[in-house]
């Protein structure tokens, strides 16, 4: 099976892609698909702790994120340039979430064979 990048690069009440890649994410996991996840640009803020979305509707993403590895998705990565854009410390990431830097993004991009962008 061929790798797949899942690029979360949307902030996470910005519309419905963010939820998009969030559940494509499990989904690929669900069925054994070797998948890993990168949170990039504004989707570093799905990242998030303490999110209250319920004024707005909607429930919380961090929530979601929080269960992957119960799934068996612990590829999961964040852009430390977003981070840092965001105010997003790594001590804010849940525990499973490895912070790479610009080189170390696109060697994760070159290790898949398929990359998709929510």
């Amino acid at each position: 099976m061929k790798p797949t990048l899942l690029v979360m690069n949307r902030a996470p009440y910005a519309g419905t892609l963010a939820r998009a890649g969030l559940d494509a994410a499990l989904a690929y996991a669900a069925f054994d698909q070797p998948t890993s996840v990168l949170f990039a640009g504004p989707g570093v803020l799905q990242l998030a702790p303490a999110q209250e979305p319920a004024p707005i509707g909607r429930k919380s993403l961090r929530r979601l994120i929080d269960s992957m590895p119960l799934y068996d998705l612990e590829a999961v990565y964040a852009d430390a340039d977003a981070l840092a854009r965001h105010g997003l410390a790594a001590g804010d990431l849940p525990a499973f979430v490895t912070v790479l830097d610009a080189a170390a993004q696109r060697e994760l991009q070159e290790r898949h064979a398929h990359l998709l962008s929510f």
